[in-house]
């Protein structure tokens, strides 16, 4: 993780200058990703039912079971999107530099900063951005669990501010790099970039359903794999 990071912290640092230079810092983690996939020997293959308007905003969400999801997220979507993820990611060396300076951090036991994720997501909505969330909330500890329940977070947003759910589903994340010491192999990692769920006419008694809908295509794709 840290070698591109060195090799590209000139341009890394510029990019983060100013929020309205985001999306060039985007581009540069795209590269970054792709480097830390192929060079852990891993092999990106991704399927893609649509492809996004540019310059569209979305709500991308995927299952969540290893660290290479955020790569993987990078390497799928070419919209520039914004993570909101956990705040003591930013606690890695190097790493959680830029990851505090980029994403929208979320201590999940602190109501207040839940709440002040909302605010900083519909700022970087405003400004054309789309926004990540993974919606089960963080890893089972339980790596038998296939897909956990997900959080309502990411669909009461979609729904305040009319734009579309982006489902993806990630297949081999969790083989290939894990959260448990010494395990994990080489190999490819597929990849589902499934239709988008529109929510323009949906009102937030609809999260519910919203949020069953989305879980159900993810869960569908996991249990019968199409590439």
């Amino acid at each position: 993780m840290a070698i591109p990071i060195i090799v590209m912290f000139p341009l890394l640092v510029i990019s983060i200058l100013k929020e309205s230079w985001y999306p060039m810092f985007f581009r540069l983690a795209r590269v970054w990703a792709k480097v830390i996939l192929f060079g852990m020997g891993f092999y990106p293959i991704v399927k893609r039912d649509v492809e996004y308007q540019k310059g569209a905003s979305y709500m991308l969400v995927a299952n969540h079971t290893s660290m290479t999801d955020i790569m993987l997220m990078l390497y799928a979507s070419k919209n520039p999107f914004v993570f909101v993820g956990k705040a003591e990611l930013a606690k890695i060396p190097l790493f959680g530099f830029f990851y505090k300076r980029t994403c929208i951090l979320v201590d999940r036991s602190n109501a207040r900063s839940r709440h002040n994720v909302f605010v900083q997501a519909q700022k970087r909505l405003q400004q054309g951005l789309s926004v990540c969330i993974f919606p089960e909330g963080g890893v089972p500890d339980d790596e038998s669990v296939l897909l956990d329940e997900f959080k309502d977070g990411a669909f009461r947003l979609a729904i305040e501010h009319g734009i579309p759910i982006a489902p993806m589903t990630f297949h081999d994340n969790k083989e290939r790099f894990s959260y448990t010491f010494l395990s994990g192999s080489l190999g490819k990692m597929r990849a589902r970039v499934h239709e988008i769920i529109p929510t323009g006419i949906l009102e937030m008694e609809d999260k519910r359903m919203l949020r069953t809908q989305t879980r159900d295509i993810i869960l569908k794709e996991l249990e019968n794999p199409s590439l």
